[in-house]
């Protein structure tokens, strides 16, 4: 009898943990749980698009998905970073990822995970990093932010989605290579700063030119100068800072990362699905009015992408430490 008894415990309990785990193995997600995509800044900028553009097609092409994107902006994304990081790598939370942050951050203070060992499933865009001022601003050009910086030293305002982030690696650089320094202002994400600096009260924004394009179109802002390689489609009026004497290339690169230690079985099926993604017509066109500038790049390819900015940003912190 405590044979049998035992026996009918095991099948009972293997029976439970088919249970428990059904729809991954088969490639189906159980119904009633969504997957959660942390969007580690506040709503309305480059983050926030990226990832709200994105969840409904990453739905579609998982059988029984359903996601929610939910923000969890503080400390320059640092807060929604860690909640992504130390949740269970179950493939139901995922997070917001941007390069470099996820890697200065960790160079800067002390954080809740170690960019190696997060879980790379696919970067959706490359972001170049600009300078933009309002209209009626008299700053002409990068040059002009060069010679106000140099008739000003440390007085020249420019705000940030945070400490750490693309825009405020790229500032740094352009200090370096222009032998001036600036006031850097940080801001929880780049929606928060675009008020003061739609006012008046602050000099110049800086951040990328998918999260520019509105504003720019409605004669808002005026962009002074794009750290990329060369103009861009959507504001060919904007000159690159190689144009305007500055010999810099700098972005911000989006994708969706998941928890370390995530299982191959799922990490396989997500990453599956962003491939199908990149490859639907129906997708260009939607990232397309979203101004989303692409480049995806899935697993393996992600990960070498993200971290392979690391030693530089450790070479400029020991340069110039960026901490505030």
């Amino acid at each position: 009898m405590p044979a049998l008894h035992l026996g009918r415990r095991a099948a009972l309990l293997a029976a439970a943990g088919c249970i428990s785990r059904p729809a991954l193995a088969q490639g189906t997600w159980p119904a009633g749980r969504p997957i959660e995509i942390v969007v580690p800044f506040a709503p309305g900028g480059g983050m926030d698009a990226m990832a709200r553009t994105v969840a409904p097609f990453l739905a579609a092409k998982l059988p029984g998905a359903r996601i929610v994107v939910s923000n969890r902006p503080g400390a320059g994304g640092q807060l929604g970073t860690e909640a992504v990081a130390n949740a269970a790598p179950d493939g139901f939370t995922l997070g917001a990822c941007a390069t470099p942050t996820v890697l200065s951050q960790p160079i800067e203070r002390p954080v809740r995970w170690r960019p190696a060992e997060l879980t790379y499933l696919a970067q959706v865009v490359d972001d170049p990093c600009g300078l933009f001022v309002r209209t009626d601003s008299p700053l002409g050009g990068l040059q002009g932010v060069i010679q106000a910086a140099r008739a000003r030293p440390g007085d020249v305002a420019y705000g940030t989605a945070g400490i750490g982030g693309d825009d405020h690696i790229a500032a740094l650089l352009l200090e370096e290579k222009a032998g001036i320094r600036l006031n850097h202002i940080p801001f929880n994400g780049t929606s928060q700063l675009l008020v003061p600096l739609l006012g008046g009260q602050l000099e110049i924004g800086a951040f990328n030119i998918s999260e520019a394009v509105p504003l720019l179109r409605d004669r808002a802002i005026r962009g002074l100068a794009l750290a990329s390689a060369g103009r861009d489609a959507t504001a060919p009026e904007i000159p690159t800072y190689s144009e305007s004497g500055v010999d810099l290339v700098f972005s911000a690169g989006r994708g969706v990362f998941g928890p370390p230690r995530m299982p191959d079985a799922i990490r396989r099926q997500i990453e599956a699905a962003f491939t199908a993604i990149f490859a639907d017509p129906a997708w260009s066109e939607a990232a397309s009015r979203a101004g989303l500038p692409l480049k995806p790049l899935v697993g393996p390819a992600y990960r070498d992408a993200a971290l392979g900015g690391e030693a530089a940003l450790r070479a400029l912190w020991d340069r110039r430490p960026w901490k505030e």
